[in-house]
């Protein structure tokens, strides 16, 4: 270890400092946010817009007076805490690694860079991948009123679908933390490569029904979140062989 034991109280204090900055950088970061939050929600709404038709709304509405500001208020929260993720990593870093020895800190240092950029692979995938994909689907149910006596069009609320966007990019994200999450697993000695190739077809399943609740009720969808995630699923043996052939070589 790099430092010298320090008492309970201490280590509480610095996690407490370490919190508050984190609490400060991210209010910081949705104030922000909070004056482009304009452009940020075009951008989230952007999928839904390009498609659409010329048939359609084109429009988001909301039905409470305060609605719109606070849903602006998620907005620029959402924002500011996905762009200040990695700083919070930095500090969860900064507070564990006194106790690491030199070579426990060489093994954590790719799993801090990875979790930032995992999660934010895990976002593009829905925004590039996914919306364009799935909103199709929900905007065909719409119908006119020749086909259904009344047309059937839809009138979202700005709330309900910035809070799906959100939910939709925190899920994939976390999901896209499979391969640090298992191979740390792995390292503390409560899994092998060996345990995942044997539950393999187990995880399959698996993977697709989470797929199936985390993602919009269309097969595609379903499918676009499933087959990275068992990439990734594969990608976490290989890792988790050759850190466990890197431990073999050290004894």
């Amino acid at each position: 270890m790099t430092e010298t034991a320090k008492p309970l109280i201490e280590h509480l204090t610095e996690l407490r400092t370490r919190l508050l900055r984190v609490l400060v950088i991210m209010a910081i970061g949705t104030g922000i946010c909070f004056f482009f939050v304009e452009d940020i929600y075009g951008i989230l709404v952007r999928p839904l817009a390009q498609a659409m038709g010329e048939g359609d709304t084109q429009r988001l509405i909301y039905t409470g007076l305060t609605e719109a500001f606070f849903t602006y208020f998620k907005v620029a929260f959402f924002a500011g805490i996905f762009l200040t993720f990695p700083f919070l990593l930095f500090q969860i870093w900064k507070f564990i690694a006194p106790g690491l020895y030199q070579n426990e800190k060489r093994v954590f240092t790719p799993f801090l860079i990875a979790t930032p950029l995992l999660f934010f692979m895990g976002a593009a995938t829905v925004y590039f991948i996914v919306l364009p994909l799935a909103w199709p689907f929900f905007l065909s149910f719409q119908s006119t009123g020749a086909q259904t006596s009344l047309p059937i069009q839809l009138e979202a609320r700005v709330s309900e679908y910035l809070d799906l966007i959100m939910m939709l990019v925190f899920a994939f994200g976390l999901c896209f933390q499979l391969p640090v999450v298992l191979t740390l697993m792995a390292k503390a000695g409560l899994i092998t490569a060996d345990h995942l190739v044997k539950f393999r077809k187990y995880a399959i399943v698996l993977v697709f029904i989470v797929a199936a609740v985390l993602t919009p009720p269309d097969v595609l969808s379903q499918i676009i979140l499933a087959v990275p995630l068992l990439g990734l699923y594969e990608l976490s043996i290989l890792l988790i062989r050759y850190v466990q052939s890197g431990s073999d070589k050290s004894l």
